[in-house]
């Protein structure tokens, strides 16, 4: 038999094992379905199998099929793996028995013929299998019914058996566990070995996604700044934009309302001195038709006096002489006529000057613009100031036409009288403008004026801007720290107020990283409670805040959640005690002895020779551990911060102490609180004293660190929070060693 790699055998319910879940229903249509048994071979199949059972029942025939199938079924195990398959024993070739006898399978059922559609035809296996009698179930037959059936029905229903076959999911791969660096991929652990992966770095997958992660934070921390630097550039160039497209539209309406008024001006000129060109021409023309008619008269009377004369030299001598004495008057007279024979007009074309003064004091206007009107400065924008600079912004009405502004400021005056503050100006083109070299956290009043050629515009209103704070001074020797919080303490570095703080917190493995895990914004006071995770190393950084904006960072303090640290308060101690420079030991010097006590007071020790610890105001578990002499005559515990300075401690209610007092080579210690202590004996004295507060128990607990002994435990009613305290009965010292972890013997009390 020849199977194709891959495939699975579908096996009925009494086969199905772990491997197959059988679930009965139907799925899909009859039409769709596959027809893993033909109904029109069912009774060829009986006949056959009749046949041969009445022909030889126990004979070699029904042996040498149940040989051949019991070959086919070992062949189909092998094939397909299922060889440690018990299930697959017995049952399935019983069942195949049942198969050839013409049985259905228990748990199966035959299709109704009625609901059968469509004819499956099977290859020429099948076919010849058919042919000799066996149908789908015998021999060769049933293998290849089982191929067919497999092939067709994978993950569907079965048409002659209405039972849905899911095969079980494969196991999954074992997850990958580590990183490779090289290649960059999660891998597995084994593949490290034996992989292309055994030369290469590797690192557990959770400290690589820690790692992918702390660096998306970082570029995201760097993508950030850059949006807010190109969102402001962008707004720079909007502005200017505006601006400029604002000037340009104005002048361009300024330019077209004083053409259009040149352009009227020019037509009304040309009509007037067209007029009078015309009245000029009229007059030259009608004196020199006068004087033309008057020439015609004249020339008419000279020829008529010619043929006059002529006709009389024509005549008798008598009547020549009476006529000539007559004409002799008349020429007489027609001769003493004077004749003008000069033109009264001249055919010269007269010059006549335009006067185009009016146009030209038109074409000057067009540059003449109205002064601007007084711009509008605008309020302050969040985020606009540093510690030296601040952005002002203002605007103008769109009529107007503006050259430049001039941008003036001074200090917003305080309440001195007589002091006058120092102005200053700068002239600019743009509507903003970002004034530096100020002093931080300090309030500035603003004022602009716009300008052009006609003349400056009133001031604008003053508005008031504000540099951003000066950056916080963390108090590094007031920090103190639990496991789960540290108290931060810092100076404003501002003579004016701020509106608020933000601490911004750092965990990594070393101090210089950058990257900020965690902000804690809006913080009024100049300290903080910050809950943190315990054992790691944190850097911590300030910033003030105002209405400018942020300032820059404060410098960088480091805190570690390992165990409870703190310093001695210097404004509890007593006088004749001293603090070292780290704030961890105390000293008593024989010289230091004051002539009379102090005055009493409410944060001072005044006769008990004492000083208090600053603890962390968290509840919860608190260790710490103090090296003392065993010759030195000492009292350390913890109190309530409003104990009596003037009483010694352990001699009331607000007080829980170990006092060591050492006479004539004998020790003695007490376990005091409201002046009454337990009967114990300590046989080895103490040389580091470890103290256990537990405010979820109320319970404080003292240890012989060096031995890993338990001295002793008070049952204490801690209503509110108590510090550390130590007394010095005579000269000597005290080491307190704080911020360590705490013991394994201390944490089963």
């Amino acid at each position: 038999m020849e199977e194709e790699a891959g495939e699975e055998p579908v096996l009925d319910r009494t086969t199905a094992s772990k491997d197959f879940h059988f679930y009965h229903m139907d799925l899909y249509d009859s039409e769709d379905r596959l027809q893993i048994i033909p109904e029109e071979n069912t009774s060829m199949r009986r006949e056959v199998v009749q046949a041969e059972m009445t022909k030889d029942p126990r004979g070699a025939g029904e042996r040498k099929v149940q040989r051949d199938l019991q070959e086919d079924v070992d062949d189909l195990v092998h094939l397909y793996g299922l060889e440690d398959e018990h299930e697959l024993g017995d049952e399935f070739v019983e069942e195949s028995r049942m198969g050839v006898s013409g049985y259905l399978p228990y748990g199966m059922k035959r299709r109704d013929p009625a609901r059968e559609q469509r004819d499956w035809r099977l290859g020429g296996e099948v076919a010849e299998a058919e042919d000799l009698g066996y149908g789908g179930w015998g021999l060769a037959g049933q293998c290849q019914d089982l191929r067919e059936a497999y092939r067709y029905t994978h993950g569907r229903a079965s048409e002659e058996y209405e039972c849905y076959v899911i095969p079980e999911e494969e196991d999954e791969e074992e997850a990958e566990d580590v990183f490779c660096v090289t290649c960059k991929i999660p891998i597995r652990a084994v593949e490290k070995a034996f992989d292309e992966h055994k030369e290469h770095e590797v690192t557990p997958l959770n400290k690589a996604l820690e790692s992918a992660k702390d660096e998306i934070h970082k570029n995201m921390y760097k993508l950030e700044k850059q949006i807010i630097e190109m969102e402001n550039f962008a707004s720079h160039l909007e502005e200017v934009f505006i601006t400029v497209e604002e000037n340009f539209g104005r002048q361009e309406q300024n330019f077209e309302l004083h053409y259009n008024e040149i352009l009227e001006t020019l037509a009304q000129k040309y009509e007037e001195k067209i007029q009078t060109l015309g009245q000029k021409k009229k007059e030259k023309l009608e004196a020199l038709y006068g004087q033309l008619v008057s020439c015609g008269e004249n020339l008419d009377t000279c020829k008529e006096l010619m043929e006059t004369i002529e006709e009389m030299c024509h005549e008798e001598k008598v009547d020549f002489l009476k006529d000539a004495v007559a004409m002799a008057d008349r020429l007489g007279k027609f001769l003493k006529t004077k004749t003008d024979v000069e033109i009264s007009a001249q055919p010269d074309f007269e010059d006549q000057t335009l006067d185009f003064s009016d146009v030209e004091q038109l074409m000057g206007s067009i540059n003449t613009i109205p002064a601007p009107s007084a711009p509008v400065i605008n309020p302050q924008a969040p985020n606009s100031a540093t510690g030296s600079s601040v952005r002002v912004c203002w605007s103008l009405y769109s009529d107007d036409t503006v050259e430049s502004y001039q941008l003036s400021y001074r200090p917003v005056q305080d309440s001195s009288p007589g002091k006058n503050q120092e102005e200053f100006t700068v002239t600019i083109k743009e509507t903003y403008c970002s004034v530096v070299n100020l002093e931080p956290n300090t309030q500035y009043e603003f004022w602009v004026i716009a300008q052009n050629r006609a003349g400056p515009s009133p001031s604008s209103e003053h508005a008031v801007y504000m540099t951003a704070p000066s950056p916080p001074i963390i108090k590094s020797k007031e920090i103190r720290s639990c496991e789960e919080a540290a108290l931060i303490c810092w100076e404003s570095g501002n003579l004016n107020p701020v509106d608020s703080y933000t601490v911004e917190l750092t965990q990594a493995e070393t101090p210089e990283a950058s990257g900020v895990t965690e902000s804690v914004v809006g913080i009024p006071t100049c300290e903080s409670l910050i809950q943190l995770q315990p054992k790691q190393c944190y850097t911590i950084y300030v910033r003030a805040l105002n209405v400018g904006g942020p300032s820059t960072r404060s410098e960088p303090a480091t805190v570690h959640t390992t165990g409870s640290y703190f310093h001695l308060n210097k404004d509890t101690c007593h006088p004749w005690l001293t603090i070292s420079k780290d704030g961890f030991t105390v000293v008593r010097s024989e010289r230091k002895i004051l002539a009379k006590e102090p005055l009493p007071s409410k944060t001072q020790f005044t006769r008990c020779v004492a000083v208090m610890g600053n603890l962390i105001p968290v509840r919860g578990h608190h260790y710490w551990e103090v090296e003392v002499d065993e010759c030195l005559d000492y009292t350390v515990g913890v109190a309530f911060e409003d104990v009596p300075k003037q009483e010694d401690l352990g001699a009331n209610c607000s007080s829980w102490c170990m006092r060591h007092t050492f006479a004539s080579s004998r020790h003695k210690y007490e376990f005091l609180h409201n002046r009454t202590t337990p009967d114990i004996r300590i046989t080895v004295s103490p040389k580091k004293i470890g103290i256990l507060l537990d405010y979820e128990n109320s319970k404080l607990s003292f240890f012989n660190v060096d031995i890993s002994q338990h001295l002793y435990t008070f049952n204490c009613q801690l209503h509110q929070f108590v510090h550390p305290c130590f007394s010095l009965e005579k000269p000597g010292c005290l080491k307190i060693h704080n911020g360590i972890s705490m013991p394994m013997h201390v944490t089963f009390y």
